[in-house]
């Protein structure tokens, strides 16, 4: 009998886009991730922040020196080696992988050519994107509101020759994004994955995520994974307000409001509050939301990747509930928010002057996870490992080394 060819090995890169349930399919990988590496997929790293700090490094974003996080140079190279290494299916999965520019896209893939490399873009209709966006700026110290915002992102942006140059088109020009990624790979190995329309089942999109790594979805424990409750209205113009309110990033840089701001305040205090109504686009953008969707929608029949899904997904969904401005919300309930946010930074203060105050983080499953658990609650030991690995490739190769003894326990232990 004539021998079977052996398989290629393949690399998964998730590149986005943001506000497409990204997060949501991060937390489901690594809170199953003993179930997927039975199946033959793993996740390089011990934290979802390794996918970030390798997706800034990748892109040259300079690291401030004040940040207490220490060096993330070097990162994407330590991450890539361990894909490298992996001896099984490896899954990279970040959102602002979309935001590389085609040079730091052709270095991702050259960096993985080992393997076949596929590339995974998750896509939203554009009508339910922009309140998620706009929301998602807000978090990230925006002070402008929503009118205003709108206005600048289709009446100026959309139309620009350029308009990859703004943030928003940048990780949201799904075309432009997928024309750059295939100057690289193959369009028959871009994978695109429609998100599940509002009301559809929860685990709609892992399913259409799995189809593509080639896991059961069935083997994943979904409710392992943190919900990523949004903001309501009250609460994200309160949260619009107090970016106001702040000084600049002279005085408060960005690693300390996001640690302070965006965790503290609008994901542990704010987030998941019940909200009157929801944001949703005015009626006067319907026309421009449907055309920008059509365009899409022919671009995808037409482009010669995997589409995974239902392109009709990207369609704008019927609004019924009537308009409403952040700005018109009552000020009880942002007083309410307000009075919340306050008291989880007394708290966060409390916790982060008094050790034995802090919560616990939960343990890892297994004796792999209880040493990522002991190395994740070491802030100083964590700083000390990136700052000798932005130094000294040595360092960078043992981590690599280090995973992969990790790896081998974890799939002994399951």
């Amino acid at each position: 009998m004539a021998a079977q060819p052996v398989a290629e090995a393949k690399v998964f890169l998730h590149i986005g886009e943001p506000k497409t349930g990204t997060t949501f399919l991060q937390q489901v990988m690594w809170s199953n991730r003993a179930e997927l590496a039975a199946q033959g997929v793993v996740l390089p790293g011990h934290h979802p922040q390794d996918h970030f700090r390798a997706s800034q490094d990748l892109r040259g974003i300079e690291k401030l020196p004040t940040d207490p996080a220490g060096s993330w140079t070097g990162e994407w190279e330590i991450l890539a080696s361990q894909a490298q290494q992996a001896g099984k299916t490896p899954v990279i999965s970040h959102e602002l992988f979309c935001a590389a520019d085609s040079a730091q896209a052709g270095r991702a893939v050259r960096s993985l050519a080992r393997a076949q490399v596929h590339v995974v873009l998750t896509v939203r209709d554009v009508a339910t994107l922009l309140p998620a966006e706009w929301q998602e700026t807000v978090k990230h110290r925006n002070t402008r509101s929503w009118e205003d915002w709108l206005r600048d992102v289709i009446d100026r942006e959309s139309v620009d020759a350029d308009r990859r140059q703004w943030w928003f088109w940048r990780v949201h020009d799904t075309m432009a994004i997928l024309r750059l990624w295939a100057e690289h790979v193959p369009p028959e190995r871009i994978h695109v994955i429609t998100t599940a329309p509002r009301g559809s089942a929860s685990g709609l999109l892992w399913e259409r995520f799995a189809s593509v790594l080639g896991v059961a979805p069935g083997s994943a424990d979904l409710s392992r994974a943190r919900p990523n409750a949004s903001l309501g209205m009250a609460e994200t113009e309160f949260l619009r307000r107090l970016n106001q309110a702040l000084p600049g990033r002279d005085e408060i840089p960005d690693w300390f409001y996001m640690w302070n701001v965006k965790e503290t305040v609008a994901h542990r205090a704010l987030a998941g509050r019940a909200g009157e109504s929801r944001l949703v686009l005015p009626a006067d953008r319907d026309a421009w939301a449907k055309e920008q969707s059509e365009t899409l929608i022919a671009g995808l029949r037409d482009c010669g990747y995997d589409v995974v899904g239902d392109l009709d997904d990207l369609r704008p969904p019927q609004v019924t509930e009537p308009p409403a401005s952040p700005s018109d919300q009552p000020a009880e309930r942002m007083l309410d928010a307000a009075v919340q946010a306050a008291a989880a930074l007394v708290v966060n203060q409390y916790q982060r002057e008094n050790r034995a105050a802090r919560p616990r983080e939960p343990r890892g499953r297994g004796v792999a996870g209880r040493i990522e658990s002991a190395i994740a609650g070491s802030p100083r030991l964590k700083r000390a490992v990136r700052e000798s690995s932005s130094r000294y490739p040595a360092v960078r190769r043992l981590r690599v080394l280090a995973w992969r003894a990790l790896e081998r326990i974890r799939t002994r232990d399951h």
